[in-house]
């Protein structure tokens, strides 16, 4: 099969787009034939090894997958070959930039039917990250106020409309050049912060502030003050520290993805009932993957892309 590989730790230019044995399902696994990976920001720092994640080289990227099952491995039941799969793959093992990549079982729930199969890989883990953080972290619930910033990646876009379901008060920061996407999903109010303090413009305080941005660590202990009372401060930067405020019980939290079946179920339905828009940016072919991994190296790249195999 074809799969994009680095064969060692390093800039863009490791990655090669090569001929590799097809895995095989082992006891609890399926074989899946990918109709679409998708990039993520986090492919970036595994390949050039400034994230922690023990991978075995060479490496194949992407840890979103959709596609078909192609193979059932010993004592799986839930699938049968042929059905439409997608799910948040482990990120130390091979990825999907490949034909076929071999998942858990127990990863893997069945696609969205209303989305093209190859967009659907790019929702699982950024929706996840979203869900997780605005609800089983931040416990947002109807009636309250939410700060979103950085809502302009790819995360901040899914948390604004599960925000907005839930029956929260969206307030989002977002640059100029993402102002129109936050405010079709559904932000009440967006916050253009390179050109407005957003201290200044949030009138009455959050429940939860949910930081997806690479703040200084003045500018996030700053924006506590937002927060009410007992409020909480959940973020996904996990290379800096998340502050809080013991003295009026703002706590902290820090999201830390993970696969979850029942949650992606929810999410799945949510996109075939219209409540969950995918996005997609751009949709390029393996062999132009690392393309991709240099654009966002030069930071070029903005939303969601999505690679398919050569062959569909």
């Amino acid at each position: 099969m074809k799969a994009v590989r680095f064969h060692e730790f390093g800039s863009p230019e490791v990655l090669r787009f090569e001929d590799a044995d097809q895995p095989s399902a082992a006891e609890g696994q399926v074989l899946v034939r990918v109709s679409g990976s998708a990039f993520n920001p986090a492919d970036s720092g595994i390949r050039s090894g400034t994230l922690p994640f023990p991978v075995s080289l060479p490496h194949v990227p992407g840890y979103d997958v959709s596609g078909t099952i192609a193979a059932l491995g010993e004592g799986v039941s839930a699938f049968q070959v042929g059905d439409a799969v997608v799910g948040f793959l482990p990120m130390g093992a091979d990825g999907s930039a490949a034909e076929y990549v071999v998942a858990p079982a127990d990863v893997l729930v069945s696609a969205p039917s209303t989305i093209p199969l190859a967009d659907a890989a790019a929702f699982p883990s950024v929706a996840l990250t979203a869900w997780q953080g605005l609800f089983d972290l931040g416990e947002l619930t109807n009636g309250q106020r939410v700060l979103i910033t950085g809502a302009g990646g790819a995360v901040g876009g899914y948390a604004i409309q599960l925000a907005k379901r839930a029956g929260a008060y969206v307030i989002a920061t977002a640059s100029s050049r993402s102002h129109d996407a936050v405010a079709a999903a559904g932000a009440d109010q967006v916050i253009d912060h390179t050109s407005a303090r957003v201290l200044d413009s949030v009138s009455e305080p959050v429940d939860v502030l949910f930081n997806l941005a690479p703040l200084s660590d003045e500018e996030f202990t700053a924006l506590v003050d937002i927060v009410r009372d007992g409020g909480i401060v959940v973020s996904t930067a996990a290379w800096m520290t998340t502050p809080g405020d013991d003295t009026r019980g703002v706590r902290t939290a820090g999201v830390f993805v993970r696969p979850d079946t029942d949650e992606l179920a929810q999410l799945v339905a949510l996109v075939d009932s219209g409540e969950l828009t995918v996005s997609i940016t751009q949709r390029v072919t393996l062999s132009e993957l690392p393309g991709i991994h240099a654009l966002a190296a030069d930071g070029g790249l903005h939303g969601k892309v999505i690679a398919v195999p050569n062959t569909n």
